[in-house]
């Protein structure tokens, strides 16, 4: 049975509500040049290209996204396509390093943009910065990472999953599936939005949880860590990974180390649908990384263009948690593969 998870049914209606005033917004702007349809045919803007015809405007997306991880090509996706509509140049970039994430938020500020979407990972290392781009009168949204500091952090709006409702939410599905001991794989210490899903798995599971720290920017050594965990105990009947590529290579350990162990995950991408639908992996929990990066820059183009606030500025819109196992998975499959889930 294909279940979603909805903690605050009302926050997640936000993030509808913010699609749906977008294009509102982009009617309007469509058809208030002089002259109505005519007119926006004639200058490119309106129901012929579906792009805004508001002002050109430079919005900064500067992510915690280590290299190589998929996550957040799907996240980039989501963002260029309210860019595409929304008239908006786009500068992405990211670094898993806190102060160099820093750094880069420096830059947008340097760079006078119109606005900045950021993760915050580590907020402690992103305060700083982010008062300086308050005091410069930048508009600053949050998504995927930092839902508990956000309001702190001084950002307008927060679009992501709480992930201790995420983690609890796959400690039950643990429970019901007769679960008895389970490994939380953590692949970077201290990230709180990581260490949060593991403790709500632990907080709702009925049976053992051990958390297990791989070093994620080595992919080896994560398939050796929990190889060697999965041989040193073999009471252990699940690993929950916190990242589609992690999932994949805990596939492998379990077969390495002739574990019966089943695999569970947070987040999809392309190649995680293939282990769902062969078995290999019993199930996962889909954030909507594609919404997330989509409504972070639609929310600023909003803003700025109307003085609009997702979530009135003070609830944050939620875009997960959901599950997908093998009783939705040829759904989503058609959307993994234009990568967009």
């Amino acid at each position: 049975m294909n279940r979603t998870i909805h903690p605050r049914r009302s926050r997640r209606s936000l993030a509808a509500a913010a699609v749906a005033m977008s294009a509102v917004l982009l009617a309007a702007g469509c058809s208030s040049q002089s002259g109505g349809k005519k007119a926006e045919e004639d200058q490119g803007g309106g129901a012929k290209t579906g792009k805004a015809t508001t002002a050109r405007m430079k919005i900064a997306m500067v992510t915690h996204a280590a290299a190589g991880d998929t996550f957040w090509d799907i996240v980039r996706k989501g963002a260029q396509a309210a860019a595409d509509k929304d008239n908006v140049e786009l500068i992405y970039s990211g670094d898993d390093k806190a102060a160099d994430q820093a750094n880069l938020v420096q830059n947008a500020i340097d760079q006078k943009v119109d606005g900045i979407a950021v993760t915050a990972a580590k907020p402690d290392a992103m305060k700083a910065v982010l008062a300086k781009a308050e005091q410069a009168g930048i508009p600053v949204v949050g998504f995927n990472s930092g839902l508990e500091s956000w309001k702190d952090l001084g950002l307008t709006s927060y679009f992501g999953q709480d992930e201790g409702v995420a983690g609890e939410a796959l400690g039950k599905r643990l429970n019901e599936l007769g679960a008895k001991h389970e490994i939380c794989v953590i692949q970077e210490q201290g990230h709180v939005g990581l260490e949060a899903r593991c403790a709500g798995v632990k907080k709702t599971f009925q049976g053992k949880t051990d958390i297990l720290y791989v070093n994620g920017k080595d992919m080896p050594s994560v398939k050796s860590t929990i190889e060697a965990k999965l041989q040193q105990d073999k009471s252990i009947d699940y690993v929950v990974t916190l990242g589609a590529p992690f999932a994949l290579t805990a596939v492998q350990s379990v077969k390495d180390s002739g574990s019966k162990a089943q695999v569970a995950t947070f987040d999809l991408n392309k190649d995680l649908v293939g282990a769902l639908k062969d078995g290999d992996i019993k199930f996962a929990v889909d954030q909507q990384p594609y919404l997330q990066g989509y409504l972070a820059v639609d929310s600023l183009w909003l803003y700025k263009s109307n003085g609009n606030f997702s979530g009135g500025g003070a609830e944050p819109v939620l875009t997960g948690p959901a599950f997908v196992d093998e009783s939705n998975i040829d759904k989503i499959a058609q959307f993994a593969e234009k990568g967009t889930r």
